[in-house]
């Protein structure tokens, strides 16, 4: 049975079963403590991040530390315990991991206790607001436009009520909802308002229980964690043969001392794994979630730092994002001889017979409140697909009268003289609503044909101080920007021509659009600003965004937003938007500030960057170390490493310098194929290592003879290979700053301490005997390091990404 199916089925079950009481006044006070004592609460915890208990599980319990694990104990019985260290390390790892996993998770669940819903429900015959969580079954709970249901219910009070259930069915026209109908928790109210009784809560409610289905079975995509774990998937192909292949030739073909064998078989295993990948990877999310939260961003979904690195179209809406929510009343121009008090009146009527006016309605209503004298009898409620609200009014005297108040050139036909004065408002970056008159009823299309144009009332938006300067951002970082609104595409161009958007000044009205998607895609790239959209059409723009390749962000803080933001990459929603819109959206700006936003893509450009490019690092040492293993199996050798001298190379060539690097600063788009990016550079890198420590090695085990000759070998071959690392670290490390260049040069001289202090000698058994090999190793170094530079050249040039 298909989604759409399943949920229309549970909408008829709901109001077959639904017997609910109506009672105006909600419950009592003695009733809800009863319900809580029963356990009829709304008790479905809302999760921003994993449990604590999942965050430690996910850390400790990995294929790779079970592996490593193993193979230190075995260490920890057969060799000293500077062989052991890589064990330490992988704890350390391991518990820098999870105490910056919690620490996000704090941040999340504080940012995400700020913009929880409050629905307000009816108790004892007054409306206040609750947590989500304290709603209880038999609750009376409001609704206006733009609010979400949170639980499943049957309507009780219905005006002009209007509900979206696209995101349970996938059907994208609103429903009306009369008293009786049932309305499921997951659809949101698009126009009116009303009223319903709750009749499941928690885990019984018909969203909690397709969450929790998508949550067992479904993650959200993130190309670079499902990148990683292919390329862990082959690093574990390629390990198990080879390491069955280093165990048999190290402890039976070489016959040699069975410690000092265990000791150099698990020396050439534990570099193959490139487990600090995976934490490093964890660490660079949490450390972004952190530095988001203190810019009161909360990130609902972690892949969307992720998604945002990738972003190269931001969809942004005018109103709440470019400019302010509030406005102000500037002009009143009357029509037809229309009286000047009288229309005021009608104004003043219009912004009270809305309960939940908009920003438009609230800015009419400061200026023109209401007289008591007149009563409205019907109300139509404001819709963004309809463009115009209206109401129907007993004007005290015996007289009625019906109004609609709306956009201008939705409610007047083409050529009538009043829309030459509206253009030229709208050219000045002004809004302009057309009060009219009408004869019939106030929901029927056909009213708006013989409406009677009667004043237009001017409202003045207030820009944000912010949004040239992001704007002039996403400019300088190649991210198109294009405004998509509802409003008048003259006004909406000359707003966003005030704050420099290039090409502002050409808007385009979204009623003359092409239908067809590769039409419609061709209209978006060419065009910059977008007027008269409805909430369908906001949708079938991602999506021919979308189609043209391109990774789309939108902005928005209104139902007529949801549904674009649902089919987007990135959805961004302002903290005082919608339920609706908070809910579907990834990314939450608490402090609905749009300037917020270049610190959201700078976040994740650092970390899909970073992780890139470290990357490159550790699957480097995967490739050398499986090949070495290889080399040795082939050649009947001794392993030239004891796991210790793997565990310095590993720290000071990949575990410190990536941890610095992961965190820098990264203004770069992220580009796809993360596998692909980081193997073309990582496997000539380890070729080249392979090669040239090997011939170190087998160099060394030509010229020195005697008993400490195996230790003299292995000292030779750690100088190339790490003399090679750190090279591939120096081209990792590019373009070079003050800061990075200290950086390789301080793991150089770590390594050279190393080498001149006699008990790190010890510690470390690396000393180098005479001058002759070592000079050789650091020019078969040298002349790898050429090789690398050329070899990177090449495939730069030649190796697509």
């Amino acid at each position: 049975m298909t989604q759409r199916a399943r949920t229309e089925d549970a909408i008829v079950e709901a109001g077959e079963e639904a017997d609910v009481p109506y009672r105006p006044g909600g419950l009592t006070a003695d009733e809800v403590a009863r319900r809580v004592e029963r356990g009829e609460v709304n008790d479905v915890p809302v999760r921003s991040s994993r449990s604590a208990a999942d965050i430690v599980r996910g850390n400790v319990l990995t294929r790779f530390n079970a592996i490593i694990g193993v193979l230190w104990a075995v260490m920890l019985f057969v060799a000293p315990i500077q062989d052991s260290l890589f064990g330490f390390v992988i704890v350390a790892n391991t518990g820098i991991g999870i105490i910056q996993e919690l620490r996000a998770k704090k941040t999340l669940d504080s940012l995400a206790v700020i913009g929880e819903a409050r629905p307000t429900v009816r108790r004892d015959g007054e409306p206040v607001e609750v947590p989500t969580s304290g709603i209880v079954l038999g609750d009376l709970v409001e609704l206006g436009p733009g609010d979400k249901v949170v639980v499943d219910g049957v309507v009780a009070e219905a005006d002009s009520l209007e509900v979206d259930e696209s995101l349970l069915t996938g059907e994208a026209d609103p429903v009306p909802k009369r008293p009786g109908d049932p309305v499921m928790s997951g659809s949101f109210v698009v126009a009116g308002g009303g009223a319903f009784t709750t009749t499941k809560v928690g885990r019984e409610a018909y969203a909690a229980q397709l969450a929790e289905e998508a949550s067992r079975f479904t993650l959200v995509h993130s190309e670079l964690r499902s990148g990683i774990s292919t390329i862990l998937k082959y690093v574990t192909w390629m390990m198990v043969p080879t390491a069955i292949a280093l165990v048999v030739s190290q402890l039976v073909v070489k016959e040699t001392d069975v410690r000092n064998s265990v000791a150099r078989t698990v020396g050439g295993i534990v570099p193959m794994i490139p487990e600090g990948l995976v934490l490093l990877t964890s660490v660079a999310f949490a450390i972004g979630v952190i530095r988001l939260g203190r810019k009161q961003c909360l990130v609902q979904e972690l892949p969307a730092i992720e998604g945002l690195a990738r972003v190269d179209v931001v969809c942004l809406d005018k109103t709440g994002t470019l400019t302010e929510g509030g406005m102000d009343v500037t002009a009143l121009h009357l029509l037809d001889g229309a009286d000047e008090a009288y229309v005021r009146r009608v104004l003043g009527a219009v912004g009270d017979s809305d309960p939940r006016p908009n920003a438009s309605l609230r800015a009419i209503i400061d200026a023109y409140p209401d007289n008591d004298d007149w009563r409205c009898t019907e109300a139509l409620p404001f819709s963004s697909a309809r463009k115009y609200s209206g109401a129907t009014f007993s004007e005290g005297d015996g007289q009625t009268s019906s109004w609609l108040l709306g956009a201008p050139d939705v409610l007047l036909p083409d050529g009538d003289p009043a829309l030459d004065e509206t253009d030229a408002l709208n050219r000045r970056g002004l809004r302009v609503l057309l009060l009219a008159r009408v004869s019939g009823e106030l929901d029927d299309p056909k009213s708006v044909h013989k409406a009677r144009a009667t004043a237009l009332v001017v409202l003045e938006q207030r820009l944000r101080p912010d949004a040239a300067d992001t704007l002039a951002y996403f400019a300088d970082q190649d991210v198109a920007a294009k405004v998509i609104s509802g409003d008048n595409a003259v006004s909406v161009g000359a707003v966003a021509a005030k704050l420099g958007l290039p090409g502002a000044e050409h808007a385009v009205d979204a009623r003359r659009l092409p239908e067809e998607p590769d039409a419609m895609a061709r209209s978006l790239e060419d065009g910059v600003v977008f007027g008269r959209v409805t909430p369908r059409q906001k949708r079938d723009m991602v999506g021919a965004l979308q189609s043209r390749g391109h990774t789309v962000a939108m902005t928005g803080d209104g139902v007529n937003d949801v549904l674009a933001l649902k089919d987007a990459d990135i959805g961004v929603s302002m903290g005082t938007g919608s339920e609706a819109t908070r809910a579907v959206a990834q990314i939450v700006l608490l402090d609905n500030s749009f300037a917020t936003l270049p610190a959201v893509v700078a976040e994740g450009r650092r970390v899909i960057g970073n992780i890139t490019r470290v990357a490159t690092l550790f699957l480097t040492k995967t490739v050398y170390s499986v090949l070495l293993a290889v080399l040795v199996v082939a050649a009947q050798v001794e392993y030239p490493f004891l796991p210790r001298h793997l565990t310095l190379l590993s720290t000071l060539t990949i575990g410190v310098p990536a941890f610095f690097l992961a965190l820098a600063p990264n203004k770069e788009r992220a580009q796809p194929h993360f596998v692909r990016r980081v193997m073309r550079y990582a496997l000539p890198a380890g070729v080249v290592a392979a090669a040239a420590t090997f011939t170190s090695y087998l160099l060394a085990g030509r010229y020195y003879d005697g008993p400490g000759a195996l230790d003299a070998e292995t000292s030779a071959a750690t100088l190339t290979l790490f003399l090679v690392s750190l090279w591939v670290l120096a081209i990792i490390a590019r373009p070079y700053t003050w800061w990075r260049l200290a950086l390789v040069a301080a793991m150089g001289g770590a390594f050279l301490l190393v080498l001149v202090v006699p008990w790190l000698q010890d510690f470390f058994a690396l000393r180098l005997v005479g001058t002759t090999m070592p000079w050789a190793a650091v020019g078969i170094a040298a002349a790898a390091a050429a090789l690398l530079e050329g070899a990177w050249r090449w495939v730069e040039r030649r190796v697509p990404a």
